[in-house]
Order: structure tokens, then C-alpha cells, then sequence
């Protein structure tokens, strides 16, 4: 089995908590990186030992190939993070990231008893939501103007052609995956759910976001926030507040 100290290239503690009851996964949106939780990870300390999860192909993972498929995503996620199995996790992903949770609680489940405290699933539709999208297939310039549109990614990078040279095919990657991703209506998890939704996110809808209350047979609830895909960065503190008393309520339970 993997030891804890062998999944670093996957799992960051930017402030380790190992006397925290409980642990928070974060999974970033597609084309993000672990520092995107670093702020997070500072507000939830040392309450909650937050690990921000590092994608592979981008930052001091650049070197290595992404990943094209969200079951693979899933699969290889699930590996790190069975040994780190020993305090209770939750999760908060944003977007692509709200997808891996789901997917990655299905294996914990399935394959190793463990049910996590709740998936904080965030800027994303249903997993049965589907639309058909093919961001992935459009070339460089493309990919730039939907990254701007969706105003997700620091401007001073969009005008960078070097790094954008950089992250363009982790982007590409995650793309691809997350637009290829299926799950049916009957896909489900015992975790408890609690999404958080922008009123004006053209990739979710009202209905697509309260469609997650059919995949899980844990509890559901729903937060809305004035903004769009990334309304998250501008309602940090009450998110912050969501989250905090959330875990504070299963680590009494625990």
C-alpha cells in the first residue's frame, strides 16, 4: 500500500493539521492547481486539515502527461488518498473537481468501506446533467477566449505566452476529460451532499444544480450565490462559514 509520505506529487498540506479531527480534500476546476485552495487551507486551520490535491501536467507536475479520462482521474486519486484513510475526509471540489469528488466517494465506498462526511460540490451541474460541450476540441485561442469568458484564470497569465504555452495542455487534458464524462441517473453515494451554486454560472442551472439531490442517499442541501462560474471568489467568507460549520457538525458526530 502506499504510505502517506509517498503522495506528495498528489496531496499538499500548505498548513498541516494532523491534530485535526477531520480532513477537507480540495479539488480544483479544470486547468487548476492546488494553490487555488491555499487561502482555504489558511482559514480552515488548524480546525480542518485541508489537502489541496495537485493535477498532474501543470506547476512542478508539468513534466508528467494530464490525464484524459475522469474514471482514470478517479482511479488514480483514490490510490493516494486511501492512506490518509485514518481521520475522517470530506471534500470540496470546484467544478471538474465537484465530478472527482463524486467519483473518487464511489470507489472510497465501493471498493473500501469508507464513507466520507459530506462532498461540498461547487460550480457544477448533476454528474447525470449532461450537455454537449467540446471545449477540448477547439484549437489554442479557443480554449483562451472560453478561459476568459469564464473569468477563471488570472488575466495576467492569459497574456503570457509563455506560460500559457505551459498550461495549455493540462487545460486541454482536463478538458477533455471532464466533457467526456457520463454517469447515469442511478449513480449514487451514501455521503451527504451540499452544493453551492452562482445564480448567473452559464455552465449550471438551477435545475442542474438540484439535480444533485438524486445522487446521494445522504443528506442534500443547496447554497446560491449571487455571480458566475467562479462566484466563489467573491463570497469567500460565507463559504468559509458553510464549510466550517458543516465539518464542525460531523466532527461532533464522529
Amino acid at each position: 500500500m502506499i504510505e502517506k509520505q509517498n503522495t506528495s506529487r498528489w496531496v499538499r498540506r500548505y498548513h498541516a493539521s494532523d491534530e485535526s479531527p477531520i480532513q477537507l480534500v480540495c479539488l480544483p476546476h479544470a486547468g487548476g492547481s492546488a494553490s487555488f485552495y491555499f487561502p482555504m487551507s489558511q482559514s480552515l486551520a488548524p480546525a480542518v486539515d485541508v489537502l489541496s490535491v495537485q493535477y498532474p501536467g501543470r506547476q512542478d507536475r508539468r513534466d508528467e502527461p494530464g490525464i484524459t479520462d475522469i474514471g482514470a482521474y478517479a482511479d488514480a486519486l483514490t490510490k493516494q488518498l486511501v492512506p490518509w484513510l485514518d481521520r475522517p475526509l470530506a471534500f470540496f471540489g470546484h467544478s471538474m473537481g465537484a465530478i472527482l469528488a463524486f467519483e473518487v466517494t464511489r470507489r472510497l465506498e465501493r471498493d473500501h468501506g469508507a464513507t466520507p462526511v459530506r462532498i461540498f460540490a461547487s460550480g457544477r451541474r448533476s454528474p447525470s446533467s449532461f450537455r454537449h460541450e467540446t471545449v477540448h476540441l477547439r484549437d489554442d485561442d479557443g480554449i483562451v477566449a472560453e478561459m476568459r469568458e469564464l473569468s477563471g484564470t488570472d488575466a495576467k497569465i492569459l497574456g503570457n505566452e509563455e506560460i500559457l504555452c505551459m498550461v495549455l495542455p493540462a487545460i486541454r487534458s482536463d478538458y477533455t476529460a471532464i466533457e467526456n464524462y457520463r454517469a447515469a441517473p442511478e449513480d449514487i453515494v451514501r455521503t451527504p451532499v451540499t452544493v453551492l451554486a452562482g445564480d448567473a454560472d452559464p455552465k449550471t442551472s438551477r435545475e442542474e444544480a438540484a439535480a444533485w439531490e438524486a445522487h446521494t442517499a445522504g443528506g442534500f442541501d443547496i447554497h446560491r450565490f449571487p455571480g458566475g462560474h467562479f462566484f466563489l471568489a467573491n463570497h469567500q467568507e460565507q463559504i468559509l462559514k458553510i464549510v466550517s460549520e458543516e465539518l464542525a457538525a460531523a466532527a461532533r458526530k464522529d
